[in-house]
């Protein structure tokens, strides 16, 4: 289980320390009536820390205590202890996006850790060390899918204290004509190569370890990209690689794209859980029985069989997007994560369900579902609190309108009968890619989300849903489209159809306390802003004459869920925190582009200006389920635009400890 590294708690407690212990004491001591038997005398506790979504679990008779970063933020050490000033880690960085058309699969970002009995050659026996002090954890986005004939992008590096991995590397893709080579990109792991017209085009490499330095732990972080094959036709690009194993070459001829390598699993959060694998290489048509090739075990995209785009990796695995087939656009890379861990305690404490993240706090049990699972009831739960928030959706691209939040639904108490399972749907946000107008035709708006639900008898047609995120509009002067919360429209001539997307119909009426507003207008002059999406707690802005439309507000998660250890959620308009589902912001004006505004509270991202790729807070946080930025204008040739990605979801579960 790696490392037992933690600090006592002596006279620096603060307030959530002593609701963890009172809740100990509680449960396990003399007469407490906690659900686990025996009598358990409280030894020294682990080291003070906040920061990231908090799961408590044991193993053994060993409690440990998980920090888990899907955006970035701050683990915060406030204060040390006697049982040592260690902790285990695990970095991922951003996965890199497909290519497009006969493109390669996107490479997984690098991929770190200490955690002892890992497998696979990416572990080092060298311990981390913390003291009191904040400690940055930037974690990457995951990179854009290419356009037709466009390499896909590359990953963000996920950096925390001296741990830094490496992006992964982009898909290459097809440019037919002057036959070029197109290889995959290098990086964490390399993307896969292209479909090439002669000659196998090779996959990227994978880039050492070089921090910190001098380093004595393993030199590499991730796998080689596999070869794209050539004509004739149908040519087919290889697999991106992943943390466990290269990708895969596409098969000669063209038959089918190469297998993305597959990832490495980690049991740091308590959970047993895949991270890193490649995406999948793309197929050219026609060719009968031909197929894109599979991502890797652990959330890489598939390669698109002929006729279809490459799927997006799954978000904060650090996954590669699988590439497009022929004319056909590649997926979007996953985004990284850290992980910090260290013991608490050396007694078991019990929950009364399995499932999530779990923590304690204020005589509460917390489940956090940051992605799809299961609830599991051990013991009947006569009435437990829960917050759903569905994926946001994408920034509208060239002159693009905000994306709306993810509906956020708040229940007030539901009984939950045991023992039973209970699935948990957590959506994703709508996938950014960048478009490059006369190869595609048109810019699109961008994707909505995808809705989060908890499956329960007593919710319409057996389950409580969060409705999707309505993505931006996109020049020229389209709607922002409906949804939990509607995009903003884009910016552009006709006012008629420049208007804000609608909050869509919800299927669980008295249940959703106001959880979402529409989109805000853009403007057809002069400058041709775009409007912000809407968030759970406001309406999005109008676009202006010089900047674009702020994101609508964003709403708090109520008292049960704000445990100060954690920080899922943002900080908000009176940085009380735990705020989800802001809008994002429009598009900056022409000639001189202003971003439109941060939201207030969410996890929206900001509105563009950059004229070929968004800023990096063009996307929003994962797990907020805030909308992205819409992508600003560019006239230079070819015309790339990129917009901001949604956030994914989150659903939040909390009983009477």
């Amino acid at each position: 289980m790696g490392a037992r590294s933690s600090q006592s708690r002596g006279p620096g407690l603060n307030e959530t320390d002593g609701h963890l212990l009172e809740y100990f004491r509680n449960t396990f001591a003399s007469g407490g009536g906690g659900n686990s038997g025996p009598n358990v005398q409280i030894p020294p506790v682990g080291l003070t820390a906040t920061g990231g979504v908090i799961s408590d679990y044991t193993s053994g008779s060993d409690v440990y205590r998980a920090h888990v970063f899907t955006s970035s933020g701050t683990f915060d050490v406030t204060a040390l202890g006697n049982q040592g000033n260690t902790v285990d880690y695990l970095v991922v960085a951003g996965g890199g996006g497909g290519g497009g058309n006969t493109a390669g699969g996107g490479g997984a970002g690098g991929y770190r850790t200490n955690v002892t009995g890992s497998p696979g050659d990416h572990t080092t026996s060298a311990t981390f060390s913390v003291s009191v002090s904040p400690y940055t954890v930037t974690v990457g986005a995951g990179g854009a899918g290419g356009a037709n004939e466009t390499t896909g992008t590359d990953g963000t590096d996920t950096v925390f204290g001296s741990i830094t991995s490496l992006k992964g590397g982009g898909g290459g893709a097809r440019t037919p004509g002057s036959n070029p080579i197109n290889p995959g990109r290098s990086g964490g792991s390399g993307g896969g190569g292209a479909g090439a017209e002669t000659g196998a085009t090779p996959g990227g490499a994978s880039t050492s370890v070089t921090t910190p330095s001098p380093w004595p732990g393993p030199a590499t972080q991730g796998k080689a990209g596999g070869a794209g094959s050539p004509d004739p036709q149908p040519a087919a690009g290889g697999g991106g690689g992943g943390a466990g194993g290269v990708g895969a070459d596409a098969a000669r001829g063209g038959t089918y794209g190469g297998n993305g390598g597959n990832g490495l699993p980690n049991t740091i959060t308590g959970t047993d859980t895949t991270y890193a694998a490649g995406g999948g290489g793309g197929c050219h048509p026609p060719a009968p029985g031909s197929s894109g090739g599979s991502g890797g075990t652990g959330g890489g995209g598939s390669g698109g069989p002929p006729g279809t785009d490459g799927s997006p990796a799954t978000y904060s695995t650090g996954s590669g997007g699988g590439g497009g087939s022929g004319g056909r656009v590649g997926g979007q890379g996953g985004s990284g994560i850290v992980v910090i861990r260290y013991q608490i305690a050396e007694l078991t404490a019990t929950a009364k369900a399995t499932g999530g993240a779990i923590s304690f706090y204020g005589g509460k049990t917390i489940h956090a579902f940051t992605g799809s699972g299961t609830f599991v009831t051990t013991t009947a739960i006569p009435s437990a609190e829960f917050v759903i928030v569905a994926g946001g959706g994408a920034g509208g691209k060239e002159h693009g309108g905000g994306g709306g939040a993810g509906r956020m639904v708040i229940h007030p108490g539901l009984a939950f009968p045991s023992p039973s399972p209970y699935t948990i749907t957590v959506g994703a946000g709508g996938a950014n890619a960048i478009t490059t107008i006369g190869n595609d035709g048109a810019w699109g708006v961008g994707a909505n989300g995808t809705g989060s639900y908890l499956y329960h008898p007593g919710g319409a047609s057996g389950s409580f849903q969060a409705y999707r995120g309505g993505a931006g509009g996109a020049w020229p002067g389209r709607a922002g489209e409906a949804g939990g919360s509607g995009g903003g429209a884009s910016g552009g001539p006709g006012s008629v159809t420049n208007v804000g997307g609608s909050t869509g119909p919800h299927p669980n009426p008295g249940t959703d306390a106001g959880g979402g507003n529409d989109g805000g207008p853009g403007t057809d002059s002069p400058g041709y802003a775009g409007g912000g999406g809407g968030g759970a707690g406001g309406a999005g802005g109008a676009g202006g004459s010089g900047t674009g439309g702020v994101g609508g507000l964003g709403k708090q998660a109520p008292p049960s869920f704000r445990n100060p250890a954690a920080s899922y959620g943002t900080p908000g308009p009176d940085s009380g925190g735990f705020y989800f589902a802001g809008g994002g912001g429009g598009c900056g004006a022409e000639p001189a582009p202003s971003a439109g505004p941060a939201p207030l509270g969410g996890g929206g991202g900001k509105g563009g200006t950059d004229p070929v790729s968004a800023p990096v807070d063009c996307n929003a946080l994962q797990n907020t389920g805030g909308g992205g930025g819409g992508g600003g204008n560019n006239t230079v040739s070819p015309y790339k635009i990129a917009n901001g990605s949604g956030g994914s979801g989150i659903v939040l579960i909390a009983y009477p400890s």
